[in-house]
């Protein structure tokens, strides 16, 4: 049976041989070729689609669309495969695209892509319901969760770390509010239990604001804190 597929890259010379190595595969259809986010989405409502290939960072913020993607399809259509195309080894990257599980998903890095073959049988892997995911990959995610363990933001929520991160970013908790969709009172609530957390006590001559946003800073310079938060 024929694997239709939809193409999202952004570069253009990347997209072009992408399809030229697709359109060989006699196994392999592209009905769809996107150069954002935002065409995907509409090529996905338009066409069916067994498969997307496509990059992490594209246009319109060139953070991580290609991610935001597959974790929406993971609620719209889970049997929709998701291959991450991407130069970017990033352990966030892959955890955004695993979170929800591994089935119907690969992660490949460009630079380690050596055959058309490796491509198109990760493609063929992901439709049949597999998983595909580089070594190099899985790699980086081991390491990151050692370093999240001994990092002194671990007791920290989700929503906690976005907090610490606009804090960093010097917004005042009135602007953290509204970006968030918080009430004042509310991020006034979770600032205080970040402060507890990573015990921070009150003291007359030493701003717990600025000491959180210091140890916040120092696990971005070791590493520890996602690429997309820095």
């Amino acid at each position: 049976m024929t694997i239709r597929v939809a193409l999202a890259e952004d570069s253009f010379l990347v997209r072009e041989a992408l399809t030229l190595l697709l359109e060989e595969e006699p196994d392999l259809e592209v009905v769809a070729i996107c150069r954002d986010g935002e065409e995907l989405r509409a090529a996905l409502r338009e066409h069916e689609v067994d498969v997307v290939l496509t990059d992490v960072r594209m246009p319109p913020s060139m953070r991580d669309e290609g991610i935001q993607i597959a974790a929406e399809l993971r609620e719209s259509n889970p049997d929709l495969g998701v291959v991450v195309l991407s130069a970017h080894c990033d352990a966030e990257f892959a955890l955004g695209l695993l979170e929800t599980g591994a089935t119907r998903r690969g992660y490949l890095l460009k630079e380690r892509v050596h055959s058309g073959k490796q491509l198109t049988e990760t493609i063929k892997a992901v439709a049949s319901g597999g998983s595909v995911i580089d070594p190099k990959v899985v790699q980086s995610l081991v390491e990151a969760r050692q370093r999240r363990a001994n990092s002194p933001l671990a007791p920290l929520s989700a929503r906690e770390r976005d907090i610490l991160v606009e804090m960093a970013h010097g917004t005042s908790n009135a602007a953290i509010a509204e970006t968030l969709g918080l009430s004042k009172r509310g991020v006034e609530t979770h600032i205080n239990v970040i402060f507890t957390k990573l015990a921070l006590p009150a003291a007359p001559d030493v701003s717990r604001r600025v000491r959180a946003v210091l140890l916040f800073l120092a696990d971005v310079d070791a590493g520890v804190e996602p690429e997309s938060l820095r």
